[in-house]
């Protein structure tokens, strides 16, 4: 099963440790930042599934890279926490005003902060907590990892299955081929762009007639059964 990715921007090292620790321990790819301008950079390259924002932060405030993570339409829909020292409500207020999802005062539980994130998750993205995936008649069983069209039994090898995967996850949603070396592949850097292809069509020859791999072109791939009989 993927790691759920998580951005966490924090520039207390020693407290940036120990929440990385616990969402290691839970099962999270964690990438860490301190500062707001390399947090926005890293928002487009790691494509996290939550974002765990402090407030003062080196650079843009958290705040604000709230505000622009949620102008970007790679990342408008990203869960974000915000975390901070500053406790009154109006600053509560302001923060979900801005876009965060959910608010953690410090000091707090690192074991209530993983579950604090994985209730977001459920909320916000319930395809990321689910143990089984269901789009137009493809059944994924995540904990077994076996997968079913209309009832049958379908053979992937472990690519084409983070692929289906990851466009189950997003059904109807357009991926270039760049998004997707960098989604599925973990180490993509010396993997050229033609792989997705290949794997793209052994995927489509898994899954049988009518297609539900979309091709849209000059932009890439989709899921999808709109116009299907």
């Amino acid at each position: 099963m993927l790691p759920k990715r998580l951005l966490l921007v924090e520039d207390d090292r020693a407290l940036a440790e120990l929440v990385s620790f616990h969402f290691d321990r839970a099962g999270y790819a964690v990438t860490r930042t301190g500062d707001g301008e390399e947090a926005l950079i890293l928002a487009e390259e790691v494509k996290p599934d939550l974002v765990l924002l402090d407030w003062m932060i080196e650079g843009i405030s958290g705040i604000e890279v709230c505000r622009r993570l949620r102008r970007r339409q790679t990342t408008a829909n990203v869960p974000i926490i915000m975390l901070t020292a500053r406790g009154e409500e109006d600053d509560r207020i302001r923060g979900l005003d801005t876009g965060a999802d959910d608010y953690m005062t410090k000091p707090f539980s690192p074991k209530e902060l993983v579950a604090r994130a994985g209730a977001v998750l459920r909320r916000v993205r319930p395809a990321l907590a689910a143990e089984a995936l269901s789009y137009a008649g493809l059944d994924m069983d995540l904990v077994a990892h076996r997968v079913r069209r209309n009832g049958e039994p379908i053979q992937l090898g472990p690519t084409e299955y983070r692929l289906l995967r990851h466009f189950l996850e997003n059904p109807g949603r357009v991926f270039s081929r760049q998004q997707l070396l960098e989604t599925v592949w973990p180490h993509s850097e010396d993997i050229e762009l033609r792989t997705v292809d290949v794997h793209i069509r052994r995927l489509r020859l898994a899954l049988g007639e009518p297609d539900l791999v979309r091709t849209v072109r000059s932009a890439g791939y989709a899921l999808d059964s709109e116009g299907l009989n």
